[in-house]
């Protein structure tokens, strides 16, 4: 847990070697105490060393750097634009909402990160920039599943959790406390810092490696030449605690020796003749490291020792491609009458050729060619419909429908955030019956389920062609659909409505695979009291995600559904 005295050092450090370290994570949300903790970083920093702010909005151009179009078209020339990355070489760049960022923003800090440069090849620019920066990542996220990415965060030394700090602390004290006394130098400290990271579990090579590398910083500012023992516990409780992610197992006693009557007798005088021995070095950085462990990371192991964790549907739907609206990505060339002009991507095309294609005596225009043209590329999220086909026949049909009901209930709980509708469909007798369409109205769902019907025989061609129907529409309307069948696989009416279980099996196969061709994602629950081998072979027909669920109550089959999606 992070005390606002290591906060404070850990700033210090940071500002005093911001590529050494890479930087810090910083989780903590809007509020003083991180406004603060970034005043003191400020502070610390040397004036001549700069800090940026990265924006969640900012394009390649504006952070790798590139063709400068206003003075390009001035001077007629090919004129380099610096990036913001290259204009805070030496200094810190801070990163907002970084549990948002990007996977391409993530990649390109963590390449500057490594390289110390950034490389631009585009518009007709090539060049090459020093980018020695420290990077401040500000994650804001509230759960598990925000989180800034894994490969950006690894390459950054200090991770601090600021959330639990009272206002008092930061208003109190503004400077680190002094560092005591060190010991003598460490001459095993890689190795220890090593056998310290295994016994966390932290698993990447860049922890110790960061840990050394702080070791050393900390010696630097304290005016010695190599880091001691007290420079490199500090530095192992600073970096490797927080990236801990199991709990380290206890330092065995050592037996108490037996005395020796035939003992050579001990020199009178000599130093540290009082002093027990020392621990090793190693288990004395995992002993400081505990202090500084993740808040929640045994409670964390335990609930993950208890069920695997499962993935979290996403907040917005499936991503489209479309060509007049939807958030904008990188232009590419093609026909303007086939998607919206980028007027900017274009010129910037353009600008590189403009002194060979002017001829003299011809009035200073700019001058495009087809070749030159560039169209924007648009991204949509389009809407989810999860359509559930329920078995309503049989004796088990009320179990069934009371569970998908309850399923249904706890999806539509969260569907405004997801923006995703749901829709059921029952099957039983002699066919199908849409009994909710597609909503994401909590209430009117509840009307719609509360009378669902059951019994009678299993009609399973029906029922798939029914949601086939309405998967088809849902995807004329723009829509993503998802089916989520609720069966144990064996069919005994056929599309006629006569009984037969040879023919209603040889149909219910046609009907899943008209659901491959069609390429929807399906998701097969097998409500059979033991898993059937018609349902596997239903499954691998529409070539859906097969989930054998028979004891499943409504919130483990939602959070399936969930997780399958």
């Amino acid at each position: 847990m992070t005390t606002w005295a290591d906060a404070l050092l850990v700033a210090h450090l940071a500002a005093a070697d911001p590529h050494g370290v890479g930087g810090v994570v910083v989780r903590a949300g809007a509020g003083p105490v991180r406004d603060a903790w970034l005043a003191v970083l400020q502070n610390a920093s040397p004036a001549e060393r700069p800090i940026r702010r990265m924006l969640g909005s900012i394009t390649d151009a504006r952070l790798l750097g590139g063709l400068d179009l206003p003075a390009t078209l001035a001077a007629g020339r090919p004129v380099a634009e610096t990036g913001l990355l290259a204009e805070t070489d030496g200094g810190l760049l801070v990163v907002p909402m970084a549990e948002r960022l990007s996977p391409g923003h993530a990649a390109r800090l963590a390449a500057v990160l490594d390289d110390g440069t950034v490389r631009v090849e585009r518009d007709g620019v090539g060049q090459c920039r020093p980018a020695r920066l420290g990077v401040i990542l500000l994650d804001e996220g509230q759960g598990e599943d925000e989180r800034v990415p894994d490969a950006l965060s690894d390459r950054l030394a200090f991770h601090i959790d600021l959330t639990d700090i009272p206002w008092r602390d930061a208003a109190t004290q503004e400077e680190p406390p002094p560092l005591a006394e060190t010991g003598p130098p460490a001459e095993d400290a890689p190795v220890a810092l090593c056998q310290a990271a295994d016994a966390l579990g932290v698993v990447s090579l860049r922890g110790p490696l960061l840990a050394a590398r702080v070791a050393r910083l900390l010696a630097r500012l304290a005016g010695r030449e190599g880091p001691g023992e007290g420079e490199t516990i500090l530095a192992a409780r600073l970096v490797l605690g927080p990236r801990a992610t199991r709990m380290p197992a206890p330092a065995p006693e050592a037996d108490a020796p037996e005395p020796e009557t035939d003992a050579a007798p001990e020199p009178e005088t000599g130093a540290g003749q009082d002093e027990p021995n020392p621990a090793p070095l190693d288990e004395r950085m995992v002993e400081a490291a505990r202090s500084a462990l993740p808040p929640g990371l045994l409670a964390g192991l335990v609930a993950a020792g208890a069920r695997p964790r499962l993935p979290r549907a996403g907040k917005a739907g499936v991503a489209a491609a479309a060509r007049h609206a939807g958030r904008p990505q990188s232009a590419r060339a093609g026909d303007p009458r086939h998607g919206r002009l980028a007027l900017i991507e274009t010129l910037r095309a353009a600008a590189p050729w403009q002194r060979l294609r002017r001829t003299d005596g011809e009035p200073r225009r700019i001058r495009i060619r087809p070749e030159d043209l560039r169209i924007a590329r648009f991204v949509q999220r389009t809407q989810t419909t999860t359509i559930f086909a329920v078995d309503a026949s049989g004796s088990a049909a009320l179990e069934r429908l009371a569970e998908a009901k309850g399923a249904v209930e706890l999806l539509l709980a969260e569907a405004y955030i997801r923006r995703d509708r749901v829709a059921v469909l029952a099957y039983r007798g002699l066919g199908a019956e849409l009994i909710l369409p597609p909503t994401r109205a909590l209430a009117r769902a509840r009307r719609g389920l509360s009378a669902l019907p059951g019994g009678g025989g299993t009609p399973l061609a029906a029922g798939l062609d029914a949601a086939a129907d309405l998967a088809r529409t849902v995807h004329r309307g723009g829509g993503t659909p998802v089916v989520v069948v609720l069966t144990d696989g064996r069919a005994n009416v056929t599309r006629s409505g006569a009984a037969g279980r040879a023919q209603a099996g040889a149909e219910a196969l046609a009907a899943a695979a008209t659901l491959r061709a069609d390429g929807v994602r399906v998701i097969l629950i097998d409500t059979a009291a033991r898993p059937q081998d018609p349902a596997r072979r239903l499954a691998e027909a529409m070539g859906a995600r097969y989930l054998p669920l028979p004891y499943a109550d409504a919130g483990a089959m939602s959070a399936a559904i969930r997780a399958a999606t």
